[in-house]
C-alpha cells in the first residue's frame, strides 16, 4: 500500500566516514548537553514549490528536536550560506556553536517527482559524513522529510531512527459515558490522521503486523467482541476465526504468521496462538487465572503476559519452545500490558500503586525495573524501531463527570523527553501502537 501510494525510491546512498573520532550522540545518557544542528535553507532547482521547500525543512528541524538529543540552530543565527558542493567555513560555523551543518537541494524533475540531495557536516572535524540523494513524488514530499531525518539521526547515533513511521490508534470523541470509537492511523508526528473505521463499530487494541500490510484489532460488531483484520491496501476487514468464545488483545508474531490473542472460554481467559496460514489454534496457557496482554519476543520464541495467578496481576514470560513460564515482577502494585522491545532488551510494562499509573521499563530477566511516567491512568506502552522511544497514552483525572481528556504521548528511555503528539481538538487519544519503519 505505502509503496504504491508514495512511490518513493532511494536513488543514492553516500556514507562518507572520517578517520579520526567524530561526533557522536550518547543516547542512552540520562542529563546531557543536547548537539547543536544547524539546517541551512534549501536549494531550490526547477518547479520546486517553496511551500514544499519550507515543510521539509521545517519537519526535519522539528523530527530532531523532538528527540530531545539535538538543539537547532536559529535561522537568524546562520553566518552564511553555503551552496551545495562548496566547502563551508568551518570557523564561522563554530563561533555561532553550531556542530552539525545540514545542506539540502530539492530539484524537480521531468516526471513531476522531486529529487532532494543532502549532505551532513561535522563542523568540529571539519568533514562531511553523510551524503544522500531521494527521491519521490511531489505529494510524499514530507515523508521525504522524515527519511532525511532518519538518516541524519541514524548518522548521529548509530540507531535506528523512526520518523517515517506510523501510529495506529483508538480516537474517542463524545461524552465520556457515551464515545464513538474509531481506529485512526497518523504519522509519528501526528500530521495526515484519517479513520480506519466508521462511526456505527466499537472498536479496540489495534497492532500492525510486521510488514505494515494488515492491523489486528478488537471489534464489537454487531454487539459480538471478536479480533478482525484490515488490510491497509484494500481496506478489507475479515474476522480471523470462529473460536467459540470471546476473544481480544490481539499481537502478531514477528515474522507475521501468527497471533496471539486472550480468549475466553466457560469463564476462564486464557492466551491461544492462532496460525493465519494453517487456521489452528493452540492453546498457550492453562490453569484457572485470567492470562492478557501477550507480547512476543524479537526472536518469537518467548511470549510476555500479564496474570493474577499469584494472587494480584503480575508479568510472566513463556518459553513456546518448552511451555516453561517463569515470572518476571515481584515489585509492590500490579503490573500489566508488557510489550517487548524490537532489540529485546526491554520489556515495558504499565504499573499500578498507590493510586497512580506509571510507564516502565526492565530487562528481560525482570531486573533493573526504571519507572518513564507516571500519572492518574495511563496504559498501553508500544516501541518505536531502535527501541529507545515509546508510545502511550495518559487520561487526566476529571473534575466532573462529562469531560475527561486523553493524550498519546511518546517518552524515551531516558524518561527525560516527553512529548504530546498533538491531534485534533475534538479527538481523544488512546491505544496507541507505533508501527515498524514504512517499507
Amino acid at each position: 500500500m505505502l509503496k504504491k501510494f508514495l512511490s518513493l525510491f532511494v536513488l543514492m546512498l553516500i556514507s562518507v566516514v572520517p578517520a579520526h573520532a567524530e561526533i557522536k550522540v550518547d543516547i542512552i545518557a540520562g542529563a546531557m548537553e543536547p548537539i547543536s544542528v544547524a539546517v541551512q535553507k534549501f536549494e531550490t532547482v526547477g518547479s520546486v514549490s517553496s511551500r514544499d521547500a519550507k515543510m521539509i525543512r521545517n519537519v526535519v528541524e522539528a523530527d530532531l528536536k523532538s528527540t530531545g538529543l539535538f538543539r537547532i540552530v536559529s535561522h537568524d543565527a546562520m553566518p552564511e550560506f553555503v551552496e551545495m558542493g562548496k566547502l563551508p567555513d568551518f570557523s564561522l560555523w563554530s563561533a555561532v556553536k553550531a556542530q552539525v551543518l545540514v545542506q539540502g537541494k530539492i530539484s524537480a524533475e521531468s516526471d513531476g517527482k522531486y529529487n532532494l540531495e543532502f549532505y551532513v557536516w561535522d563542523v568540529n572535524g571539519k568533514e562531511q559524513i553523510e551524503a544522500q540523494s531521494l527521491v519521490a513524488s511531489k505529494k510524499s514530499a514530507r515523508r521525504l522529510a522524515h527519511i532525511m531525518a532518519d538518516s541524519i539521526y541514524e548518522r548521529l547515533t548509530g540507531e535506528i531512527g523512526y520518523f517515517d513511521t506510523q501510529i495506529v490508534f483508538i480516537a474517542e470523541t463524545g461524552p465520556v459515558h457515551n464515545r464513538t470509537k474509531r481506529m485512526a492511523i497518523m504519522d509519528q508526528d501526528g500530521y495526515g490522521m484519517r479513520y480506519l473505521s466508521d462511526k456505527k463499530t466499537f472498536v479496540m487494541s489495534p497492532h500492525f503486523s510486521p510488514n505494515m500490510q494488515t492491523i489486528v484489532f478488537l471489534s464489537f460488531r454487531d454487539d459480538d467482541p471478536m479480533v478482525w483484520t484490515l488490510d491497509l491496501d484494500t481496506g478489507e476487514q475479515r474476522r480471523l476465526g470462529q473460536f467459540g468464545g470471546m476473544n481480544f488483545a490481539p499481537r502478531f508474531s514477528p515474522d507475521g504468521t501468527k497471533v496471539a490473542l486472550s480468549l475466553v472460554k466457560n469463564g476462564i481467559t486464557h492466551i491461544y496462538e492462532y496460525d493465519m496460514e494453517t487456521k489452528a489454534l493452540r492453546q498457550l496457557t492453562f490453569g484457572n487465572s485470567l492470562n492478557t496482554s501477550p507480547s512476543y519476543s524479537p526472536d518469537g520464541k518467548k511470549l510476555a503476559f500479564n496474570s493474577d495467578r499469584s494472587g494480584n496481576q503480575q508479568i510472566y514470560v513463556l518459553d513456546l519452545e518448552s511451555g516453561k513460564v517463569e515470572r518476571l515482577t515481584y515489585g509492590a502494585g500490579r503490573y500489566a500490558t508488557p510489550a517487548w522491545s524490537p532489540d529485546g532488551q526491554f520489556i515495558a510494562f504499565t504499573k499500578m500503586a498507590d493510586d497512580t499509573f506509571y510507564i516502565g521499563i526492565m530487562d528481560p530477566r525482570g531486573r533493573n525495573e526504571k519507572i518513564l511516567a507516571g500519572g492518574w491512568y495511563m496504559e498501553a506502552p508500544s516501541w518505536a524501531p531502535g527501541s529507545r522511544r515509546l508510545v502511550y497514552y495518559e487520561t487526566e483525572r476529571a473534575l466532573d463527570s462529562i469531560e475527561r481528556i486523553s493524550h498519546i504521548r511518546s517518552v524515551d528511555i531516558t524518561g527525560q523527553h516527553v512529548y504530546d503528539i498533538e491531534l485534533p481538538d475534538d479527538i481523544n487519544g488512546v491505544e496507541p501502537t507505533w508501527s515498524p519503519k514504512l517499507p
